[in-house]
C-alpha cells in the first residue's frame, strides 16, 4: 500500500469540521481518503460536504442515508424517508447524485486484510455477500441472528461484539461519544452533528486525528 489510507466517519453535512479535519490530515498525492458514508442529512450543507470530497479526491461507501436519498429518486416512495431527507433531496445538484450514485458497499484493503464500510456485518455470513440494506444499517444483533437497529432492540448485543474476524472491520454508523475499538473492529462515527468529534482513522497504524465540533446541529 502507497502511502496512507484515512478514513473518515460520518460527516453529515458538517461541512467546516470536515474541512478542517482535512486541513489537519493534508492528504498527500499517494493517500486515499475513504468516507464512511452519511455524508449528508442533519448538518448545515450537504452539498458543500460533496464538493469537499470531491475537491479532495475523496471516494465515499454508501451510508444509509444515501440509500434512502437513492431509493426515493428512483422510486418516488416516501414510505421509508426521515428527518431533513426531503430538504437535502431538493438541494442536490446532478453532480452530487452522480457521486451518490458512485459510492462503493464496502472497501477491503487486502495487505492489511481489513475492510472499510458504513454500518457493519451480520456475524458468521460471508462480509462479500451481505447487501446493502444490511451493512448500511446493522447495529445489534437479535436472538434470532438477524440485524436491527439499537432502538428496535437495545438489549441486544452489537454485531461488532460478536464479530470474530479476520478481516479487521473499520466502521461509522453507531454514533457514540468515544472511539470504539474492540479487537476486531473500530466504530469512527463519534457523532460530530450531535456536538461530538468527527473522527479520522489512518492506516496501517490506526492512528486517530479528530475535531470538535462547532456546535451541536442535531439533537438525536
Amino acid at each position: 500500500m502507497n502511502g496512507r489510507l484515512i478514513a473518515i466517519g460520518d460527516i453529515h453535512g458538517c461541512h467546516a469540521e470536515f474541512a478542517e479535519l482535512l486541513d489537519r490530515l493534508a492528504p498527500a498525492k499517494d493517500d486515499q481518503l475513504i468516507l464512511l458514508g452519511d455524508l449528508v442529512n442533519r448538518g448545515p450543507d450537504s452539498t458543500k460536504v460533496i464538493d469537499l470530497a470531491r475537491s479532495a479526491g475523496a471516494r465515499s461507501l454508501l451510508g444509509n442515508h444515501e440509500l434512502r436519498l437513492l431509493n426515493y429518486r428512483r422510486t418516488g416512495d416516501k414510505d421509508f424517508l426521515k428527518e431533513t431527507d426531503l430538504e437535502t433531496f431538493g438541494q442536490l445538484r446532478p453532480e452530487d447524485w452522480t457521486y451518490l450514485e458512485a459510492m462503493m458497499l464496502t472497501h477491503y484493503i487486502e495487505e492489511l486484510d481489513t475492510v472499510l464500510v458504513h454500518g457493519g456485518f451480520v456475524p458468521g455470513e460471508p462480509w462479500q455477500k451481505q447487501p446493502a440494506t444490511v451493512v448500511t444499517r446493522v447495529q445489534v444483533i437479535d436472538r434470532d441472528g438477524r440485524p436491527r437497529r439499537r432502538v428496535d432492540c437495545p438489549d441486544c448485543p452489537t454485531w461488532a461484539e460478536l464479530w470474530n474476524g479476520p478481516p479487521f472491520v473499520i466502521y461509522g454508523h453507531t454514533p457514540r461519544e468515544e472511539i470504539h475499538r474492540l479487537k476486531w473492529s473500530v466504530g469512527i462515527d463519534t457523532a460530530c452533528v450531535a456536538g461530538g468529534y468527527l473522527t479520522a482513522c489512518i492506516l496501517p497504524e490506526k492512528r486517530f486525528v479528530q475535531v470538535k465540533a462547532r456546535k451541536q446541529y442535531y439533537t438525536p
